[in-house]
C-alpha cells in the first residue's frame, strides 16, 4: 500500500512537471540530466551538450551552419555506435557531405518524405515509439514549402505527444528548421546566425576555405552565444 502510494506520488510529480513544460527537472539516476556533447568546445562550454530524453531545435536561415552542427552531432553519436535516424522532409540530407563530415552512414537510417508532412510526422511517431535510437532528426529544411506551411498550424499537443515517449530514454530528438516549430516543448533551442565565409586565393581563382559560425542559445539553463569555425568540404565530381 505504501509502495503504491509512493508510485502515485511520483507519477503526480512527473505529470505536474510535464504540465508546466518544465521537463528539464526530470533528472536521471545520478541527479543530473544526461547530455551529448557536440565536440565543439565553445558550444559545449555554453550549453554542455544536447539533452537526452528531450526535443532540441536547430533553427536559422540557409547558410547559417545548421547542417554543419547537425552533422557534427550525428558524427559524435554514430562514432559511439549509436543508431540514428533522419526524417528528411525536403530531401535536404546529403550522404556524401555527411560522410565526409564524419557521420557513419551504416549507423544512420535515412527516411525521405519528399515534402509530405503527414508521412514525416508519422515516421517520427513510429521511430519514437519503437525506441532504440540515439538521435532522431526531423529535418524540415529552411523554407516552408506549400505542404510544410501546416507546421505553423500544428497544435502543441503534437509535440507533447512526441515528447512523451522520450521521457526516461537516451534518445535525442533534433528538429532542424528555418524557425521554431516545437515552441515550448523544446528543451534546447539553438538559433544559427548567417555564416561569415572565409576565402583564399586571388580573383578569379578564389576558393571557399571555411566559415565562422555563431549559435545563440535559447531555452537552456545558460543563454548566450557561441562562435566556432567550420572548414569547407571539398567534394570531387563523380567519375563519368
Amino acid at each position: 500500500m505504501g509502495l503504491f502510494a509512493q508510485k502515485r506520488s511520483r507519477g503526480d510529480v512527473f505529470s505536474e512537471f510535464r504540465r508546466l513544460g518544465d521537463e528539464d527537472r526530470l533528472l536521471n539516476g545520478k541527479g543530473e540530466r544526461e547530455l551529448l556533447a557536440t565536440g565543439v568546445d565553445s558550444l559545449d562550454q555554453l550549453v554542455s551538450g544536447f539533452p537526452r530524453g528531450a526535443i532540441s531545435e536547430i533553427i536559422g536561415p540557409e547558410s547559417s551552419g545548421r547542417t554543419t552542427l547537425l552533422y557534427r552531432l550525428l558524427a559524435v553519436a554514430t562514432s559511439n555506435q549509436e543508431i540514428c535516424a533522419c526524417v528528411d522532409l525536403g530531401d535536404s540530407f546529403d550522404p556524401r557531405t555527411a560522410s565526409l563530415a564524419g557521420v557513419t552512414l551504416s549507423q544512420l537510417l535515412w527516411i525521405r518524405c519528399r515534402n509530405n508532412l503527414e508521412h514525416a510526422l508519422k515516421a517520427l511517431d513510429h521511430l519514437l515509439h519503437g525506441g532504440g535510437f540515439g538521435i532522431v532528426v526531423l529535418d524540415m529544411g529552411s523554407k516552408l514549402m506549400p505542404g510544410q506551411k501546416k507546421l505553423r498550424l500544428l497544435p502543441s499537443s503534437y509535440w507533447y505527444r512526441f515528447r512523451q515517449p522520450l521521457e526516461h530514454t537516451r534518445t535525442i530528438v533534433v528538429v532542424v528548421a528555418g524557425e521554431s516549430v516545437a515552441r515550448q516543448c523544446a528543451s534546447l533551442r539553438l538559433e544559427m546566425m548567417p555564416m561569415i565565409p572565409t576565402w583564399v586565393g586571388a580573383a578569379p581563382s578564389v576558393l571557399l576555405s571555411g566559415a565562422s559560425i555563431e549559435a545563440v542559445s535559447q531555452r537552456s539553463f545558460r543563454n548566450g552565444r557561441a562562435r566556432f569555425g567550420a572548414q569547407a568540404i571539398q567534394i570531387s565530381p563523380p567519375e563519368v
